[in-house]
């Protein structure tokens, strides 16, 4: 029997990133039936999912051999797919004359804490600590780095935080940062608990402005005087800030210029919601190295950071980043990047948000069931076959 029709998009988005050119035949053909699962509706994140959602012709543990031990170079994927995401990027900045924006946060994939008898239990997971949770929860944390512009925002890159690495959060975000060769206006975002000396400065290095969220206990110098933000804005006015509209919200700006703790020179906007009280428990601060950018420039880039908490959303919600049953790290990193190729193949796909692109898949997928069985149909092919290759037998 022929191909399923939708297979043939998968296709043409391997093809475009130039992976037969890396991959056996094998290889390919497990890649595309695993982005077919992940992009179903109701797929949980099993090989048994994978297997099912995607009518798969192998037996169900070759795809666990293909995660396990099948000697493929996920790294080389990896490559391909983000030397295409950053030629994306780079020609629509540059088309619309946009900076490049790179976001940099983390979150927890969360699993359950095995007994202490367990043989097989899943390796690289820890506590953390979840800001969203207020405690600590069992799991695997992944830094993540994403790639993007006003439209459309990428996922790139993600390292694996093992405390066992020794390693910090900020140092594995230094350690994609020194790898990611993109040209053009560049602005790293970040929320308050990344802007540290040392990664700030790694991101000037490479000719890279940051925005990003401060924590009110920051030390400023007015006048050569060190004093914590949160002090300093006690002795901020009304009359001494201006108002700035930032997509549906309005914000009491007072613009700093100075130095700051680990910074010489920066901008940093002491800003309250137009409709809160001006006190320090709901004073935002928000660093900018690029002083010339005006205080509304600045919290408009800073407001596309909500496009990595999106993502993060939606990969788990819809294409269950968090959902993998395989034990091994290296079985985990590589469905890490199975959905991060799904990902980028549904926005690739209807060349738009991946919200529109996944809906779009999961219609089209639909359809091509349809014209699958049809088309059997025509062909008399007995409904035995149809049942054995659709898994409804």
């Amino acid at each position: 029997m022929n191909r399923l029709p939708h297979h043939q998009g998968i296709d043409k988005f391997f093809a475009m990133l130039g992976l037969a050119l890396y991959f056996s035949k094998p290889v390919m053909k497990h890649l595309v039936h695993i982005i077919d699962a992940l992009t179903t509706k109701g797929f949980v994140g099993t090989l048994t999912d994978l297997h099912h959602e995607s009518f798969h012709p192998n037996h169900r543990t070759t795809l666990s051999h293909f995660f396990t031990k099948s000697p493929w170079d996920e790294e080389i994927l990896l490559r391909k797919l983000q030397q295409w995401m950053l030629r994306h990027v780079e020609r629509t900045a540059k088309r619309k004359n946009h900076p490049i924006f790179v976001s940099i946060d983390d979150t927890i994939c969360r699993k359950t804490k095995p007994s202490s008898q367990a043989k097989h239990a899943i390796e690289g997971c820890n506590w953390h600590y979840s800001h969203a949770d207020k405690k600590s929860i069992w799991g695997h944390s992944l830094v993540w780095l994403m790639v993007h512009t006003m439209t459309q925002a990428f996922p790139f890159a993600f390292r694996l935080y093992d405390k066992a690495d020794g390693k910090s959060k900020g140092q594995w975000a230094i350690e994609m940062l020194s790898s990611l060769d993109v040209h053009g206006s560049v602005y790293v975002l970040m929320d308050s608990w990344y802007p540290s000396k040392t990664l700030v400065e790694a991101c000037l290095k490479k000719g890279f402005h940051v925005i990003a969220m401060l924590k009110t206990n920051r030390v400023l110098y007015p006048k050569g005087i060190a004093i914590q933000a949160k002090q300093f804005a006690r002795y901020i006015e009304p009359n001494d800030t201006h108002l700035v509209t930032v997509g549906e919200e309005r914000y009491r700006v007072y613009r700093y210029e100075g130095a700051l703790k680990g910074l010489d020179d920066a901008v940093v906007l002491l800003a309250w919601k137009a409709d809160q009280p001006m006190t320090p428990e709901h004073l935002h601060c928000v660093l900018s190295t690029d002083r010339e950018l005006s205080d509304e420039e600045i919290l408009r880039y800073y407001a596309q950071r909500w496009s990595i908490e999106c993502f993060f959303r939606q990969a788990k919600d819809q294409l269950k980043l968090d959902g993998y049953r395989v034990r091994q790290r290296r079985a985990v990193k590589r469905y890490w990047i199975s959905v991060q190729l799904a990902y980028v193949y549904s926005m690739v796909e209807s060349n738009s948000d991946f919200s529109t692109g996944l809906d779009f898949l999961r219609k089209k997928k639909g359809h091509s069931l349809v014209e699958f069985i049809y088309d059997a149909a025509k062909q008399d092919i007995p409904i035995d076959v149809v049942k054995k290759q659709l898994h409804v037998a």
